[in-house]
């Protein structure tokens, strides 16, 4: 199967913030495109760090997921422990470092699933999805405003996770699919 690329992405005319925030940056963009065509576009900036969300795997199959606040749709979700890389820190690291901030365990192996894009044509950021296993107790103090609610999922019910109706962040349930492809490639 073949697949077409652009050579050269368009040219970037002009770069104006538009609004900044404590977490985020507005950019205004014209653009020039290699046909000649030109456009503005706004995008989120976001801090280059990038972040990881961790697939916990516990010795009695079952997955660690977390229930916590999100204030953009004002109300708890439930999705796997994630956060952002520290400056200095590998994704394992940070992933390490979540696991034992959000759900208390440190893990022993990690495998990376997939690097993640969020909204690319807005947004720069970039998530690791990795699985983490060999679970060990250790707890770490997180910056959460409140203790999050862990909750104990059966992987051999993984599809049923699907349905619950607090299960809906994008980057949990691609996680959770991209870990059903990985089990399988590995049985």
């Amino acid at each position: 199967m073949s697949h077409k690329k652009h050579p050269t992405p368009p040219e970037i005319l002009a770069c104006d913030v538009v609004a900044k925030s404590k977490l985020f940056t507005v950019e205004a963009l014209s653009l020039s495109f290699s046909n000649g065509e030109q456009r503005e576009y706004e995008r989120v900036r976001g801090g280059g760090r990038g972040a990881v969300m961790i697939v916990p795997i516990t010795a009695d199959n079952e997955l660690l997921l977390v229930r916590e606040y999100c204030a953009g749709t004002h109300d708890y979700q439930l999705g796997f422990p994630k956060g952002l890389i520290d400056p200095g820190e590998t994704p394992v690291e940070a992933g390490n470092r979540e696991l034992k901030e959000e759900v208390g365990f440190g893990a022993n192996a990690f495998s990376e699933l997939k690097v993640v894009s969020l909204a690319p044509s807005y947004f720069n950021a970039k998530m690791h999805i990795l699985v983490a296993s060999e679970l060990y107790p250790e707890q770490l103090e997180g910056d959460e405003p409140e203790p999050l609610v862990v909750v104990k999922w059966p992987l051999d019910k993984l599809y049923d996770l699907l349905q619950q109706e607090d299960f809906t962040e994008a980057r949990s349930v691609a996680a959770l699919l991209l870990l059903k492809a990985h089990l399988n490639l590995e049985a």
